[in-house]
């Protein structure tokens, strides 16, 4: 079977996840993070009505006399209906509160001098002529009713709360992340914490995947370790009733006992087999229960790559984010490369654009990759790359 490119299986991935999210409802309050499904127009407003940008005096402008004062009439506490401003007069106003009509401008009190007046009450006058609309926020200044105030797509950051929420909207609909269960397979996995037996190594790609899944937007429904002994089917049924998606790691190659593959391979519409990368080669599509399930292979470096490669983006896309940015860079030393497959490089920015390659090709090496911050895509039709060559580089998330 001839290895499939890379970019075919992105789409192939993006095509297998469709549908994994679904549009909820969620209370603005929870909303942190979420990814807007519908747009929401504004239901009015903001200012909803015209409002004193200082706390002063609201007057007409064209009453202002240098030297003379105009008696206050009322004061106005933000929260407080005005009454109309009769000409020749001025009222008392607070930050917030409604600019009564009849006032066209309001003025700081720190540009007012308030005394008593002769017939009782108080009286004002000013050190500056104001403009005509000076402090005032007029009604829709922010935002008009019914223009939108966030739109569909919208990541939705803390300040796009408080929009929502100014605009007195309770919920919003939302695309609903997807509950993905994470399942490691390998007989030579121990977990933390225990002492380790001949031929057995600590179990990570759980903890790395889980902690990917967790940054592209998508909930963590659970985390699992199986080996090889028989258990896989039970462990991957329990996985595909508690999510929409599971992803496992591991017995997806071409060796004898290939559980993922063993299970998975003979059913219709699953797809095994290579694809043109190193490393993350051997990959694996299938469906259980009805539940889309992901298999990537077991090297950390391997899991690391398949999923920035492949399945990042295709959570994003059922998230309504928009897909990774890759930037452009050169490496600052040439390096060799297989030709036929698309390496990924672990690098490091070192200067600008430039990147320093980090450690070898070999896919166990999780502890060197930690040191990365980008990975170095390297196209299968070179040999070698070279620091004249420009090539994608991918971001790592949560990178130094």
């Amino acid at each position: 079977m001839p290895r499939r490119p890379v970019s075919e299986h992105r789409r192939a991935v993006a095509e297998h996840v469709t549908g994994v999210a679904a549009i909820a409802p969620v209370a603005v309050a929870d909303a942190l993070g979420l990814v807007l499904a519908t747009t929401v127009d504004a239901p009015l407003a903001l200012p909803p009505f015209a409002n004193s940008a200082m706390d002063g005096f609201a007057v007409r402008a064209a009453d202002v006399v240098s030297g003379s004062a105009l008696p206050v009439a009322f004061r106005i506490p933000a929260g407080t209906r005005a009454p109309a401003l009769a000409p020749g007069a001025a009222a008392a106003i607070m930050t917030g509160a409604p600019v009564p009509r009849g006032a066209d401008t309001v003025i700081p009190v720190e540009e007012s001098d308030e005394r008593p007046s002769a017939g009782g009450g108080t009286e004002v006058s000013f050190s500056v002529s104001p403009a005509t609309g000076a402090f005032l926020r007029p009604a829709g200044s922010d935002v008009r009713a019914g223009d939108p105030i966030a739109r569909a797509g919208t990541r939705l950051a803390p300040h796009r709360l408080g929009a929502l929420a100014a605009a007195g909207i309770e919920t919003v609909d939302v695309w609903r992340p997807p509950r993905v269960a994470v399942l490691s397979t390998g007989s030579e996995l121990v977990s933390a914490g225990q002492p380790l037996g001949p031929g057995q190594i600590y179990e990570s790609n759980s903890t790395l995947l889980a902690a990917l899944v967790a940054t592209s937007g998508a909930r963590v429904a659970s985390v699992g370790t199986v080996g090889d002994d028989g258990g896989f089917a039970a462990a991957l049924d329990a996985a595909c009733d508690s999510a929409d998606l599971v992803i496992t790691t591991g017995g997806v190659s071409a060796g004898e006992h290939e559980p993922v593959r063993d299970l998975l391979a003979g059913a219709d519409g699953n797809w095994f087999g290579a694809v043109a990368m190193q490393p993350g080669g051997p990959q694996g599509l299938a469906r259980r229960n009805g539940t889309p399930v992901l298999c990537l292979p077991g090297n950390p470096v391997s899991v690391l790559v398949s999923f920035e490669v492949f399945v990042r983006d295709a959570l994003h896309a059922v998230l309504g984010r928009p897909p990774v940015r890759c930037g452009r860079g050169r490496v600052l030393d040439p390096v060799a490369s297989a030709p036929g497959k698309t390496q990924f490089l672990r690098g490091r920015t070192a200067d600008g654009n430039r990147v320093a390659v980090i450690g070898g090709p070999s896919s166990h090496l999780i502890a060197t990759a930690s040191q990365a911050d980008v990975l170095v895509e390297v196209p299968a039709d070179l040999t070698e790359l070279t620091p004249d060559l420009e090539v994608p580089l991918w971001p790592l998330t949560m990178s130094d």
